[in-house]
């Protein structure tokens, strides 16, 4: 059923058509984003789940590997290798586009180039257990702040697509058939009015002639 506010005329029909073009485009257009904000939202979930087990793996081992440098060595001596560590990391935070959406793009550089730099100790009173932890940490690092900046951009995308989903579910049962509904309201009014006219005209045509020809059926 049209609107009430809605006006049969020629003006208004046309207004309406053109609103209902763009509003087919911009619900195909919509359509096309939110499948493609999908298709790289999966992918995106997926390099997520695989970089979580290698973290998660990662962080595991070097646990391990610190329970055995404490078993191996006083507490006192594993306090004081670790108290002034000779590398630092600074992390720059950036954003990137992908279909609208600005998801983080994280970077990161040491103080120094020289790996070996992620020990602050000497070797002589250390285990090897401690230099395998501190390079587990050193070789997940990276996987670390890859991980972050992948799960920030899912919930990003994600909130996109949920938004991008109602507005073609708006478009698409709401705004374009009541734009079609009102469109068929108004040429079945203009049809009536032009039948009423034409009718009229027969009419006056028909009265005319009579008092041309002074007849009557």
């Amino acid at each position: 059923m049209a609107g009430t506010q809605v006006n049969p005329t020629r003006m208004e029909l046309t207004r309406l058509k053109k609103k209902l073009t763009t509003a087919m485009r911009g619900h195909k257009l919509l359509k096309d984003k939110r499948d493609e904000l999908m298709r790289q939202f999966l992918d995106k979930v997926r390099e997520n789940k695989a970089l979580r087990e290698e973290v998660e793996q990662a962080l595991e081992s070097a646990n391990r590997n610190f329970m055995l440098a404490r078993a191996g060595m006083p507490d006192e001596m594993l306090n004081t290798a670790l108290l002034a560590p000779k590398q630092e990391v600074t992390i720059s935070a950036g954003t990137q586009n992908v279909m609208s959406v600005e998801i983080p793009a994280f970077d990161f550089k040491t103080r120094t180039p020289d790996p070996n730099d992620i020990y602050s100790y000497g070797f002589a009173f250390t285990t090897g257990d401690l230099d395998d932890a501190i390079r587990s940490l050193s070789e997940v690092f990276p996987k670390m702040l890859k991980l972050a900046e992948v799960e920030k951009s899912c919930q990003l995308m994600a909130a996109e697509i949920e938004k991008t989903r109602r507005r073609v579910n708006a478009l698409e049962h709401v705004m374009i058939p009541e734009l079609q509904t009102n469109i068929k309201y108004i040429t079945m009014k203009l049809d009536e009015n032009e039948r009423s006219t034409q009718i009229r005209l027969m009419k006056v045509k028909d009265m005319m002639l009579k008092e041309a020809h002074h007849y009557e059926n």
